[in-house]
């Protein structure tokens, strides 16, 4: 008896990063926003790099995370300000357009919002709900990171007002953390501490989110790893030129002292006297 087999029609495969949108035709909403994801990405550079001799972290600025498939594909993409992932390829195939959750299956581990307002769009709680008619409600932000990612660390940082909250994912819900002595709220896994600093930036005058190391001192870009450089270069110079000078100085005062000897020599050698003869 033959039998006809006949091939069973599959779902199509979940998209993969080339395949969804990797913007949604939104504005930044602020100048600060890219200068503020810079600072944060430049000056933790050293810290993730020694973290992850191999390179396999990948840092997202504006960038979308799919958490879920929708139809239009953006309705199921949240795209933080700011965000790290470990122990994933820093591009797939040589670029990456967002980061694809089903496809990769790694949780960022820390997320920063830059809020142009007063904040409310980044700490929305309202959950996922789909009606009877099918129609779907958007879940906000907040909840997305808390109850689907679960990013570790979640930060809100109001850039009009200057108001930084950080949240710490603990029994699967978001809890508020209180900054240490120094006004900063360490992230002990990368042994770092998230805060405020006021300075000028890019041209820019700002209060800025920036990291510390455990023992409270300033990330450095690495402008202003050069600029220090420059600094202790130039201090180097003055130090060298100053010892310079010194050694002049104390070579003319030797030259002066042996004038003045020859002289009274000389005068003594006129009055008769041998200033050289042994008495």
């Amino acid at each position: 008896m033959n039998e006809t087999i006949t091939a069973t029609g599959l779902p199509p495969a979940f998209p993969d990063h080339t395949q969804l949108p990797d913007e949604d035709g939104t504005f930044v909403k602020n100048f600060q926003e890219h200068p503020q994801s810079i600072i944060l990405t430049d000056s933790i550079g050293p810290v993730v790099e020694r973290l992850h001799p191999d390179g396999q972290y990948a840092i997202g600025q504006d960038c979308g995370i799919y958490w879920r498939e929708t139809d239009p594909p953006e309705r199921g993409a949240e795209a933080p300000d700011w965000f790290y992932v470990p122990n994933v390829p820093a591009t797939l195939d040589g670029f990456r357009r967002s980061y694809v959750l089903w496809r990769e299956h790694m949780a960022p581990f820390i997320a920063l919002e830059f809020a142009s307002g007063n904040g409310e769009e980044e700490r929305d709680r309202t959950p996922l709900s789909v009606a009877a008619d099918g129609t779907t409600t958007k879940p906000g932000k907040f909840w997305v990171y808390e109850r689907i990612i679960r990013i570790p660390y979640y930060g809100i940082y109001e850039m009009r007002t200057g108001n930084l909250e950080v949240y710490h994912l603990i029994d699967f819900v978001y809890r508020r953390m209180e900054p240490n002595e120094r006004g900063h709220y360490p992230i002990p896994v990368l042994d770092v501490e998230l805060g405020l600093w006021q300075g000028s930036y890019q041209n820019q005058e700002l209060l800025w989110l920036r990291w510390w190391d455990s023992q409270g001192n300033l990330l450095l870009t690495g402008s202003e790893q050069v600029e220090i450089e420059r600094a202790r270069t130039e201090q180097e110079r003055e130090r060298a030129e100053q010892e310079r000078e010194r050694a002049e100085q104390e070579r003319e005062r030797a030259e002066q002292a042996e004038r003045k000897i020859t002289q009274l020599a000389d005068r003594l050698r006129a009055m008769g006297i041998d200033p050289d003869a042994e008495d």
